[in-house]
């Protein structure tokens, strides 16, 4: 009987062999290229080969990759503009709180200028609140009788008027504004030195000098400043400028409109003028029955002296006559 292996499984050179032969070859390869290059045309031509097959098999990595980057690219790009948006808003905030910050001081430092400058005493005062309403016009200021206030003091800002102390509570007053519709204040131009008085409520915002002469000497632009003729207002506070002039031929008055020049809606900080006019008082008022009898007196008086004056009128005349009647006769 025949034992030999069938030629599938007949065993050749062994695997240790054929490994060190192969290894003896690579070997050699690497020396010859190292030292002659004389592989470098076959390596182009199998890289030049085998380029296609290599992209197509990196096309999957290079998808995954860029899958990774983009949505890493993506969180980034939206973390980056949160924080961008976020630092636009708050600059956005410290650039509006420094303008109002800076037009706060400028306005304080006015206010500082003008207490110092004023003869009258002053108290400063921040505003609380507003209270307007549809009919009236207020404010609310945090100084009240703990801090000498009375109701009627003028209220300024450093451009003039703002309104009149109306309500005075121990840490608390009301302060209304000069376009609410009750109030008014005795003005003066000072262009020319005509008077007036200004009444609020004509319209939304400005003053209405009523009943003034259709002829009267105004001019857009013109100043008005307080007269002092109330005894309220110091004389000489700016109060509004005149903005519009209505002149109608059916009509002997003319309607004009003023602008207050007083932040009236624009600043937190006023002054408040402690102003006592010291005005002499006023004469006592006779009783009813004592001015009815001396009023009847004085017309008595004044009807004698008339009937006295027309019997010397006659008398004269008379004598007139006789004397020229006896002229003639001692001329004949």
């Amino acid at each position: 009987m025949d034992y030999t292996p069938p030629p599938l499984f007949k065993q050749g050179t062994s695997a240790v062999a054929r490994l060190v032969i192969f290894v003896a070859i690579s070997l050699a390869l690497l020396i010859v290229d190292a030292r002659f290059n004389a592989l470098s045309v076959a390596r182009q031509v199998a890289a030049t080969v085998l380029l296609p097959v290599e992209r197509v098999v990196l096309v999957p990595r290079d998808a995954v990759r860029g899958m990774f980057d983009y949505a890493q690219s993506s969180v980034t790009l939206a973390t980056e503009n949160r924080e961008l948006r976020r630092n636009a808003v708050q600059q956005a905030e410290a650039s509006v709180r420094q303008a109002e910050l800076e037009a706060e001081n400028n306005q304080l430092r006015k206010l500082l200028s003008l207490k110092e400058r004023s003869a009258t005493p002053v108290t400063t005062a921040e505003i609380l609140y507003d209270a307007r309403d549809p009919y009236s016009q207020r404010i609310v200021i945090d100084r009240g009788s703990q801090q000498g206030l009375r109701a009627g003091y003028p209220v300024i800002d450093e451009r003039g008027v703002v309104g009149q102390v109306t309500r005075v509570s121990p840490f608390q007053s009301e302060v209304t504004l000069l376009t609410d519709k009750d109030q008014a204040i005795p003005v003066q131009v000072v262009r020319n030195g005509l008077r007036s008085v200004a009444f609020g409520g004509s319209r939304a915002g400005l003053l209405d000098l009523r009943f003034m002469a259709a002829s009267a000497d105004l001019q857009q632009g013109d100043l008005l400043v307080t007269s002092g003729l109330d005894g309220t207002y110091p004389p000489g506070l700016p109060v509004a400028k005149v903005v519009q002039i209505e002149r109608k031929a059916d009509t002997a008055f003319s309607r004009v409109y003023c602008e207050p020049v007083a932040g009236v809606r624009a600043h937190r900080q006023l002054l408040v003028v402690q102003y006592e006019a010291n005005l002499p008082p006023r004469p006592a008022d006779e009783p009813t029955g004592k001015s009815d009898k001396a009023e009847r007196g004085a017309r008595s008086a004044a009807a004698r002296a008339a009937a006295e004056s027309k019997a010397a009128d006659k008398a004269e005349k008379a004598d007139g006559k006789s004397d020229s009647k006896a002229a003639r006769e001692s001329a004949q």
